[in-house]
């Protein structure tokens, strides 16, 4: 694996566990009542666990959870509302800064895209820089299949869009950020990969990665993402004192 310091040209976030607190499906079938449905969430919640450690390819187990949770337009309204509840601290500061900067801010997720691009527009991301799995629905709002196309879905498919994003970019390269195995397949096109354990510390994504950031709050991200006269612009420019506040270390 390699690694080069910054500046980069854009930056690249998965979604579950990294910007938000949740992993979606499993919240979604967690937030459906009922004993029946609390089997049901262990089952999906044993499925994920399994695919983001790497004991299964995520293609494995991608539709079988969608097929046992069937999600109604409802749910992703509901998953949506999650994603911005739980998000974690200073993730609009943080993009905030990242396009004052000029940077191309991305997310790159196996989450469904409808709620996905609720956390987006919440963020301020373009939606043409959400790259997630849309699911299908009916007219009534029932689940009837997912994109099974969607390169999230498959076992190197996040390296497929790490490639797509640098080849795109021209101002520095790509970094990416994220917890899951998934995401460390994207590290070979980007010129830095940052293992994310904020939320949930995975063994072998930080045992892989060369730069890593265990902080429960996205501002301490900043020196990982940012060169030293980039973090000073943003501090002479105004407007970013509370997250530059939260990045020093005896605020982490």
């Amino acid at each position: 694996m390699r690694d080069a310091n910054p500046p980069y040209g854009t930056i690249a976030f998965d979604c579950d566990s990294t910007l938000s607190t949740i992993e979606g499906i499993d919240a979604l079938a967690a937030a459906r009542s009922g004993s029946a449905s609390a089997g049901l969430a262990q089952e999906i919640a044993a499925l994920t666990e399994r695919a983001m450690e790497g004991q299964v390819a995520v293609e494995e187990v991608y539709g079988q959870r969608l097929a046992l949770l069937r999600p109604t337009r409802a749910d992703l309204e509901t998953l949506g509302a999650l994603y911005v509840e739980r998000r974690l601290p200073h993730a609009e500061h943080l993009v905030a800064a990242l396009r004052f900067l000029k940077k191309r801010v991305a997310i790159v997720s196996g989450g469904l895209l409808q709620p996905v691009l609720v956390l987006a527009r919440h963020l301020g991301i373009d939606e043409r820089e959400v790259h997630a799995v849309e699911a299908f629905l009916d007219r009534d709002g029932r689940y009837v299949g997912y994109d099974e196309e969607a390169p999230c879905t498959q076992s190197g498919g996040k390296l497929a869009v790490a490639r797509e994003l640098s080849r795109a970019d021209r101002g520095g390269g790509v970094v990416f950020v994220g917890d899951g195995i998934t995401d460390l397949e994207a590290a070979p096109a980007v010129r830095r990969f940052v293992a994310f354990g904020g939320v949930v510390r995975r063994a072998a994504v930080f045992d892989a990665a060369l730069v890593s950031s265990d902080a429960g709050d996205l501002a301490a991200l900043l020196p990982l993402l940012l060169a030293p006269d980039e973090i000073e612009h943003l501090a002479t420019a105004g407007g970013h004192e509370v997250l530059l506040h939260a990045s020093r270390p005896q605020h982490r």
